[in-house]
């Protein structure tokens, strides 16, 4: 399967009310770097691609709104954004800014899962110009959830309260598959296979208590000490660090604007 596949999350956005604290938390946590998206910076409106360092390609994006809220959210691609929306809404998702074109670049909407987890959907341009680049960028994702580097956008996670419905709706949604994850030492873990043979992203069934959440988490080589720098930096560790027994290690942040994140380190290798 594609890696651009539709129902695959490849992307994040960060919605603020003013870029530079977003720009200035996260980069200087996770050394992340920024640039104007001209072409999607529009009705007042800045979109700012961000990039990992060392990556060749940006990852995910911040999206400044002076007169919207604070929001964080994974992207999900889809082959017809109006048409998805009107499905979704049917399987009881709530739509929160509805499908909309952005110049020659490409069609999103942002909606909300029955847990009132924001997330969003988009779709490549049909515009033949851009049709190489478009290509060019899938290879380039491809490559970086291969070899993700540190401080990349590399799983994202589902916190829920009501794990069945929740199961059922992104089931219904985009055909994502829940397996238990052995290694997570009984702890209600559930690995999503979003098409692929692989996981890209996980479930934390919190039995009814805890918060609803659908956050992005980002790769790094030492869990501890980047939650310390953190809250150093004004976030609020949530949860963590902890890890598994396989020797993965993760933590749950609240950046300084309220957004929730992950940071995990892989296990290593013997």
């Amino acid at each position: 399967m594609s890696f651009m596949a539709p129902g695959q999350v490849v992307w994040f956005e960060i919605g603020t009310r003013e870029a530079g604290t977003a720009e200035k938390f996260y980069g200087d946590l996770l050394g992340w770097s920024f640039e104007d998206d001209l072409d999607s910076s529009v009705d007042g409106r800045r979109y700012i691609r961000i990039m990992a360092s060392g990556a060749q390609w940006p990852m995910g994006a911040i999206s400044e709104d002076g007169s919207g809220g604070e929001q964080i959210n994974v992207s999900v691609f889809s082959a017809d954004v109006s048409a998805d929306v009107d499905r979704l809404r049917e399987a009881g998702a709530t739509v929160l800014v509805p499908a909309t074109q952005v110049a020659d670049v490409t069609w999103f909407a942002i909606l909300a899962d029955p847990q009132g987890n924001p997330f969003s959907l988009f779709s490549r341009t049909s515009n033949e110009s851009l049709k190489d680049r478009a290509q060019a960028t899938e290879e380039q994702f491809e490559q970086a959830s291969y070899a993700p580097t540190p401080g990349s956008f590399a799983w994202f996670e589902i916190g829920t309260t009501n794990a069945d419905a929740t199961r059922e709706f992104y089931g219904q949604a985009f055909g994502w598959r829940f397996e238990l994850d052995e290694t997570a030492g009984g702890k209600p873990y559930y690995n999503v296979f979003t098409g692929n043979q692989w996981p890209s992203g996980g479930m934390y069934d919190h039995g009814g208590e805890g918060a609803d959440y659908l956050m992005p988490s980002f790769l790094t080589g030492d869990v501890a000490a980047q939650s310390k720098e953190a809250e150093n930096l004004g976030a609020v560790i949530e949860f963590g660090p902890d890890g598994n027994p396989d020797g993965l290690v993760y933590s749950r942040i609240i950046d300084p604007n309220g957004n929730r994140f992950g940071l995990f380190s892989m296990p290593t290798q013997s």
